[in-house]
């Protein structure tokens, strides 16, 4: 098993202990059947970006806090080779935490990338009013906030605050953005 799997796995487990949540009641809440959940819990499986934002709403989390939650203290000074890389091979999803947040500072980076088509939703926000500041690098996106879409070519920046659903759609050459999380 690989050593953030099991980190992840360890913490979520913990999370549900924290907030008093059966299996069963976390797949009621988060929509994520029992059995996906037993199985990420036990580090069978690596959790999708759907599935984390899903798990992130019922504990008021956003992704980046989720895995933050898992890494080890960030340094100053965090080079490439050691930021944390996260894939949703289902999704077609690539993370990597520029700057991971810090409890002490209040925003942070990150690198995301989907495949050519890929579709990543999220149904509800983890934390209502979460700003967002999205810069499209390469390829090109559609992004839908709280059913407004917009459409985003290379250096475009689209600035929003988390308050319903949202939705990432890669165009037919993929998508390369930095996502800034304040």
């Amino acid at each position: 098993m690989h050593d953030l799997t099991a980190r992840l796995a360890n913490r979520l487990r913990a999370l549900r202990h924290d907030h008093a949540l059966t299996l069963e009641a976390l797949a009621a809440e988060s929509g994520v059947s029992r059995g996906t959940l037993s199985r990420i819990e036990t580090g069978e499986t690596s959790p999708t970006a759907d599935v984390l934002g899903r798990l992130g709403a019922v504990y008021g989390l956003p992704m980046s806090r989720l895995m933050r939650l898992v890494e080890d203290e960030a340094p100053p000074l965090i080079r490439r080779t050691e930021q944390e890389v996260w894939e949703d091979a289902e999704s077609g999803f690539f993370r990597r935490d520029v700057s991971p947040p810090a409890e002490e500072l209040s925003g942070h980076v990150i690198e995301g990338r989907l495949r050519p088509g890929a579709v990543l939703r999220y149904e509800r926000p983890p934390v209502r009013a979460l700003e967002h500041h999205l810069v499209l690098q390469e390829g090109d996106l559609v992004m839908e906030v709280s059913d407004t879409a917009y459409r985003l070519a290379p250096g475009d920046c689209l600035r929003y605050r988390l308050a319903g659903p949202t939705v990432f759609r890669a165009g037919g050459e993929g998508a390369a953005y930095l996502l800034f999380i304040l």
